[in-house]
């Protein structure tokens, strides 16, 4: 995680540790002065609340605006909502991508359960108690918009009169060569299953074999070096195997065998080989045996920051993309998905082909676990930004019904998210059907089926200067 993410984290856990001892001082009193079989009664009734509305990871204030700029080439428009119906005050200007800023204002009822917008045939859902600017994603919706039909109703919220559409447009990326960057293996399904399964040109590189937190493995009798082994042999396979379900060919899937969370500590010191930090390995040649070409790091072996970039450029080389794909410097903060960036950057400066394009896309958040907040199969509206962002285009193509599953089908393939939930998680998310309204898909437990699969997947685009 980013030093940004880790002082978040840190605020967020004083306050919880003052909010409990400030609960156990009210109930002491509450067992002296009243009765002492109230305060068994009302730590359960605290545990339940907690669970069903303060356990999310939000380290942001509902009334904080989104802070958001897009560039010169974006066309802005004056609209209303009137009648719950979207009005603009002149023509809709060209572009695919549109997004509405709006000022949304819970209720009462959006203290308790997740508000939402309705828009047209979509849904997409804030944090409770949100009262501040959001950024609706109403691209799809374009014919609606343009003869002034698109419905816009709040649900658990009131969304202001005034409003401005931000319309951009952007060529179909998917018809360009295209290099998908994945730090470990699923960031690319998560991020772009719906972009690669329709491009004809593409090629998908993962980064890292994925082995630690293998703990689960153990059960299967292996000490914790070999259940690290065996979980980044199965993370290796699936960054392989899974594309194919997307129609990505296997010549143009490639696996580094670099080591999770190491990529940061290679790149302050670029030619010191950094070993897994859990299965005892340090050689990345164990995970390659697979890939449709040989790369320089195929020489030594050596898990260096040298060796990861001298194998972007020979990558850069073969493939020759127009379009890379990766995950966003600024907004995604987990580190291995930071250094890939900064990896494919460095690459691309040494590298005799220059892609045009980047295209940025973010599996994590610093401040919001839930985004994209809502149900499975729902648009994707703007994440929360807190501090702006550079003033980057977006594209958000669409997924059809058919896709979406397909996507599903792909993440439920990953290793890594599979398995049932931990009986705390099975205990809270059933209170939280109950008492906050929330639902999850059919397609698997994991919480990336439910953010993940959407009628939308969402980049920021920006031109790569040579």
């Amino acid at each position: 995680m980013s030093a940004r993410k880790q002082q978040l984290l840190k605020v967020h856990r004083r306050n919880k540790r003052i909010a409990l001892l400030l609960a156990l001082l009210a109930l002491l009193v509450v067992g002296v002065v009243l009765a002492w079989w109230l305060v068994p009664l009302l730590m359960l009734v605290g545990w339940v609340a907690h669970e069903a509305w303060f356990a999310d990871h939000l380290f942001y204030r509902g009334s904080d605006d989104y802070q958001y700029c897009f560039p010169e080439d974006a066309q802005s428009q004056a609209a209303i909502i009137e009648g719950g119906r979207l009005k603009l005050a002149g023509e809709l200007p060209p572009g695919e991508t549109l997004v509405l800023a709006v000022r949304v204002r819970h209720t009462w009822l959006g203290r308790w359960l997740d508000p939402f917008v309705e828009v047209g045939d979509d849904r997409q859902d804030f944090e409770r108690s949100v009262d501040g600017v959001r950024y609706l994603n109403l691209s799809g919706q374009r014919n609606a918009v343009a003869r002034g039909e698109l419905t816009v109703r709040g649900r658990r919220c009131r969304v202001a009169t005034e409003a401005t559409l931000h319309v951009m447009a952007s060529p179909d990326f998917t018809r360009q060569r295209t290099l998908i960057l994945a730090p470990h293996a699923d960031d690319a399904e998560l991020a772009a299953f719906g972009y690669y399964s329709r491009c004809p040109e593409v090629a998908i590189v993962t980064l890292t074999q994925g082995e630690i937190e293998a703990e689960n493995y153990q059960r299967l009798g292996l000490d914790k070096a070999g259940a690290a082994r065996l979980k980044g042999r199965l993370r290796s396979w699936d960054s392989l195997a899974v594309p194919l379900w997307g129609g990505v060919k296997a010549s143009h899937c490639v696996q580094l065998g670099y080591y999770c969370l190491q990529l940061p500590a290679m790149a302050a010191e670029p030619d010191k080989p950094l070993a897994s930090r859990e299965s005892g390995e340090g050689d990345i040649r164990s995970v390659r045996q697979h890939n449709p070409l040989s790369l320089p790091g195929d020489c030594d072996g050596a898990p260096t920051w040298s060796n990861l970039v001298a194998d972007l450029v020979a990558l850069l080389e073969h493939y020759r993309p127009e379009v890379v794909v990766t995950p966003h410097p600024e907004l995604d903060p987990h580190a291995d998905h930071v250094a890939t960036t900064q990896a494919i950057f460095q690459a691309i400066a040494l590298s005799a082909h220059k892609p045009t394009t980047a295209l940025f896309y973010a599996n994590h958040l610093h401040d919001n676990d839930r985004w994209p907040m809502g149900p499975a199969g729902m648009g994707i509206a703007l994440p929360p930004a807190i501090e702006p962002l550079p003033a980057d285009r977006l594209w958000s193509p669409l997924l059809d019904p058919a896709r979406q599953l397909d996507k599903a089908m792909a993440l439920g393939m990953q290793h890594d998210l599979q398995g049932p939930l931990s009986f705390k998680r099975r205990l809270r998310r059933q209170i939280q059907r109950l008492l906050a309204g929330r639902t999850w898909p059919a397609t698997g437990d994991n919480e990336f089926l439910r953010k993940a699969v959407r009628r939308h997947e969402l980049f920021w685009v920006r031109r790569i200067l040579s």
